[in-house]
């Protein structure tokens, strides 16, 4: 379960930033998450749960935001958001496509004090 090694990643970084800003506690961490970067929400957030007991985040808010794929399509050139994982244009049906959004995680938001 590699949402363990991410969760250990995400606190580091919320240490780090909070150090920066002389701040003591964090109180809230947003983050993004493509449904195609292989990260599972709900392991996510029971991993976030379960390790940020007496760390700087102990007691924030945790929010994921879960980002849908958004293509690009090199025939048309329409960018559009899949609601299925088809990877085809919705427009022209294409496949021909690239990818703009949805494969990665990221830290987007920290709430500090």
């Amino acid at each position: 379960m590699h949402e363990y090694s991410i969760v250990q990643s995400l606190l580091n970084t919320c240490e780090e930033h909070a150090a920066q800003n002389e701040a003591t506690k964090v109180t809230k961490v947003v983050v993004k998450i493509g449904v195609m970067s292989g990260v599972e929400p709900e392991l996510l957030r029971t991993a976030f749960e379960t390790f940020k007991e007496q760390t700087i985040c102990d007691g924030c808010e945790f929010v994921m935001n879960i980002q849908a794929v958004v293509i690009e399509c090199k025939s048309c050139f329409k960018k559009a958001t899949l609601q299925k994982l088809e990877y085809m244009c919705p427009e022209c049906q294409s496949v021909e496509l690239d990818i703009i959004d949805g494969e990665d995680m990221y830290l987007m938001q920290l709430e500090m004090e």
